[in-house]
């Protein structure tokens, strides 16, 4: 018996050939939450399973990192932190940076890394890049209790003055903006490497050199006043400076240098957003 639909019959969406600026649909990825959430849960799964210390690499890579900056950049370079303890300086930037840098990695080749299920079954693009940005922010949440625990040592045991200000409100609204840029930035560029396969080597130099505009090694107050305009164009800075400002009491920023950072975070997001959704219908048959 052949199944037939009438024209006016009703459909929840329609899968089609056709890509537009503006088809993205809110109840489309809302009716795919769950797999949402399971892609979140396997990407856990993964990364920890058939490891010798399993989820324990959360924190131990960025305490590996940590020991490395206060040895290099602590020690044999002599970086001023101020009167903030350089184990607590460096580590802020570590897992603020860490979150930026896996986010933006992890996005930045998506169809290629995610070809094999792009090309087989249909779901809403963007559920990849969410579940990766789910994923990064589920990690650096565990690791903020190894920078508690590290607080809650230089509090009781180096009596390290206790910091509280209205800033720290705005943490959250901080991580959540570094967040959106790295997505942002792994959209525009999972388009360019599914296109141009040798942008991966670029993609890869080009974060590096990037942290060194970035004050995550070294406060703002550091930078000639020459050169500081190359670092405060940058929007994560702000973003970085008040992090620390919030959690350690020092930092240099204004009210100006946030509205920015927050603008044109926010413009990139739905930018890239909108072109990620116009070109990732077309580019199954390129990759």
């Amino acid at each position: 018996m052949a199944l037939s639909a009438g024209t006016n019959d009703h459909w929840d969406w329609e899968v089609g050939s056709r890509s537009t600026w503006g088809s993205w649909s809110f109840q489309e990825l809302w009716a795919y939450r769950h797999l949402l959430f399971r892609f979140i849960r396997r990407d856990f799964l993964l990364n920890y399973q058939q490891t010798i210390l399993g989820p324990l690499w959360i924190v131990l890579q960025p305490v590996l990192t940590l020991v490395v900056y206060v040895l290099v950049f602590g020690k044999w370079i002599g970086v001023s932190t101020g009167t903030v303890p350089p184990v607590l300086f460096f580590l802020c930037g570590i897992l603020l940076w860490g979150l930026c840098n896996d986010l933006f990695t992890g996005t930045a080749f998506i169809f290629t890394w995610y070809n094999y299920l792009y090309s087989k079954v249909y779901f809403p693009r963007l559920i990849i890049p969410f579940s990766i940005t789910g994923t990064h922010l589920a990690r650096f949440l565990i690791q903020l209790v190894l920078l508690l625990v590290v607080f809650v040592y230089y509090w009781f045991w180096r009596s390290q003055p206790v910091v509280l200000n209205v800033w720290l409100l705005f943490v959250p609204i901080a991580v959540l903006l570094v967040a959106a840029f790295s997505l942002s930035l792994g959209l525009l560029f999972s388009i360019l490497t599914a296109r141009y396969r040798d942008l991966s080597n670029i993609v890869h130099l080009g974060i590096r050199l990037f942290m060194f505009v970035t004050p995550v090694i070294y406060p703002l107050a550091l930078v000639p006043q020459g050169i500081r305009w190359l670092v405060t164009i940058n929007p994560l800075t702000a973003l970085f400076e008040v992090f620390r400002y919030a959690l350690l009491g020092q930092g240099s920023f204004t009210a100006g240098q946030l509205a920015y950072s927050s603008l044109s975070i926010i413009l990139m997001l739905v930018l890239s957003l909108v072109w990620f959704n116009k070109q990732s219908a077309r580019l199954i048959d390129v990759v």
